[in-house]
């Protein structure tokens, strides 16, 4: 069974990265959720990242807003892939602060990245990465991806009648 964990740098973030939550759940992937807080719990920081891989996680999502270390830190820690989710949060400069923060990572230390808030992307790239070795999610995926089709195109019907 495949398996992502979703961490979150507190409480706050809950709201964004229940979108990868959710989507998980119906590609029928486990998941498993924490707050895990860089600057706060870094012992904490440092078990996660080395040790998730020994719980049967297959790819890490980390959200994270502010200074939005999270993300890199647990990707230079694990040998699992990494998808940080950049969190507009209260003490947030519009939310660049995170984005960039996610995004550029030094050479070696990959994070994939998605838009702000982006958890729900998160999820889906978390599932791609899983269907490139698992069939059965990679079928839910394919159905996934066509229903995004049919909505377009029922969309375009709509506004031509």
């Amino acid at each position: 069974m495949s398996k992502v964990g979703i961490i979150m740098g507190s409480t706050s973030d809950m709201p964004v990265m229940e979108k990868a939550i959710d989507i998980l759940k119906g590609f029928d992937i486990e998941v498993e959720v924490d707050i895990v807080s860089a600057h706060r719990t870094p012992e904490k920081l440092f078990d996660y990242g080395k040790n998730a891989h020994t719980r049967g996680i297959n790819v890490i999502i980390a959200g994270a807003g502010g200074a939005a270390h999270l993300p890199g830190m647990v990707a230079s820690l694990s040998p699992l892939p990494v998808i940080g989710v950049p969190v507009k949060s209260r003490n947030s400069i519009d939310g660049w602060d995170s984005v960039l923060s996610i995004l550029q990572m030094p050479g070696g230390v990959p994070v994939a990245t998605v838009a702000l808030d982006g958890a729900m992307n998160a999820g889906i790239l978390a599932a791609q990465i899983i269907g490139a070795s698992d069939k059965c999610v990679l079928d839910k995926v394919l159905v996934y991806k066509e229903g995004l089709k049919q909505k377009v195109i029922e969309g375009a019907k709509q506004i031509k009648q």
